[in-house]
Formats: C-alpha cells, sequence, structure tokens
C-alpha cells in the first residue's frame, strides 16, 4: 500500500514522519526503513529503524529511485514499512513522472507486502487525480 502526506513546507509533514516511523517500528514484526535526502532524521527516528540517506548513493530522478526501492525490497524480504521524506528532492517536481512513479510502487508494495509513505511538499489540488485516494492532506 502506498500513502502520500501532503502539505506545503513548514506544514508539520516531517513531525508526523517521525512519528509514523517510531510506531512503525513498535508495531512492526520486520523491518522499518527511513529514507531522507541529507542526514537531518538521525536523533530523531529511532535506532531502530534503518535510516538511508540518498546522497550516499547518487540517487536522482524516479526510475533511479525506484530500482534503489526494488532493490532493497528485494534485499530485505522482512521489510514491512519504507518511509520517506523529501520525495521531490530525490525524484523531481514533474507530476506526471511522479504519478508513474506512485503507480509503481503500488505494484511494488503489493507484491512485497511493504507499506510506503512519502512526504509530499505541495498541495493536494497540485497533484494528478489518479493520487487523490492515496493522499493524507496536513
Amino acid at each position: 500500500m502506498v500513502k502520500l502526506i501532503v502539505g506545503k513546507k513548514g506544514t508539520g509533514k516531517t513531525k508526523k514522519l517521525i512519528n509514523l516511523a517510531n510506531e512503525a517500528v513498535e508495531s512492526s514484526n520486520g523491518n522499518v526503513v527511513v529514507i531522507e535526502k541529507g542526514s537531518k532524521l538521525t536523533y530523531d527516528v529511532t535506532h531502530k529503524a534503518r535510516l538511508i540517506d540518498t546522497e550516499h548513493y547518487a540517487i536522482s530522478g524516479y526510475d533511479a529511485f525506484f530500482g534503489f526501492l526494488s532493490g532493497l525490497c528485494a534485499g530485505n524480504y522482512d521489510m514491512t514499512d519504507v518511509l520517506v521524506d523529501s520525495t521531490f528532492k530525490i525524484g523531481g517536481q514533474n507530476m506526471d513522472e511522479f504519478a508513474e512513479f506512485v503507480e509503481k510502487i503500488n505494484s511494488l508494495a503489493a507484491k512485497t507486502d511493504t507499506q510506503f509513505t512519502f512526504l509530499v511538499s505541495a498541495e493536494e489540488s497540485e497533484l494528478p487525480t489518479s493520487l487523490a485516494a492515496i493522499s493524507e492532506k496536513i
């Protein structure tokens, strides 16, 4: 399953992600992964979650990001939750590419039984209509 947490910068999306990650660690029977661009969440997310900085892996664009997430799922069969901060900084601002990426991730989530949560710095009205059902406004 894929969930989008949507809101403009400064609306509390990252704080919500931190809470979701820490709650997921407590309730999960597997691994929880938090992905970010940069290393600003190091002291906020519990050490029980795996924190990955995409800058270490030169991920740029949605194709590379999808490949990276697919590889994580392939190598970690017991991963239950993936939470991503700064989605547009990693993949880009193109809404059509983002919608296609989310569609592919939704398929990956179903195959791997993994919950994906993406933070999106935009207004809900800016998103393609195909993403309205899975977005949660902050």
